[in-house]
């Protein structure tokens, strides 16, 4: 499998902070999960898809107001019906690992949310396969 790399940036704001002052995990996890679908989507070619699994979380450091963080996808692997991505969330201001998942599953499914195959097998670099499902 090709190396597939996808890195987006999310800035803390006040807004995303827990009643520590740092950033609120479930806002980290928010964010994961819904870039995460968008790099299932295009990879699978469907807006589909459901998030059926998430490996074990692991807070490895805090993240504080005005940090900017990357959070870096990687595909793992393709099923008949799903996509395996791994992220690592890093602190772009101190370096260190926020969260690390190894594994987030995507299934792809049909209007009645069932399963179906998608046929992929390789990652792309791009949204094209978006624009074949037309």
């Amino acid at each position: 499998m090709s190396e597939y790399r996808h890195v987006v940036r999310k800035w803390v704001k006040p807004e995303d902070l827990n009643q520590h002052g740092a950033l609120f995990g479930g806002r980290l996890l928010q964010w994961v999960d819904e870039e995460a679908a968008i790099v299932a989507v295009a990879q699978l070619g469907t807006k589909d898809v459901v998030t059926r699994h998430m490996s074990a979380i692991d807070f490895a450091a805090r993240a504080d107001r005005g940090d900017l963080l990357e959070l870096e996808y990687r595909v793992v692997g393709f099923g008949r019906t799903s996509i395996t991505l791994g992220c690592r969330v890093e602190n772009a201001v101190t370096g260190e690992e926020v969260l690390t998942l190894e594994r987030i599953v995507f299934v792809a499914v049909d209007d009645a949310g069932r399963p179906v195959v998608h046929g992929r097998e390789n990652a792309t670099e791009g949204t094209e396969r978006l624009r074949q499902r037309r």
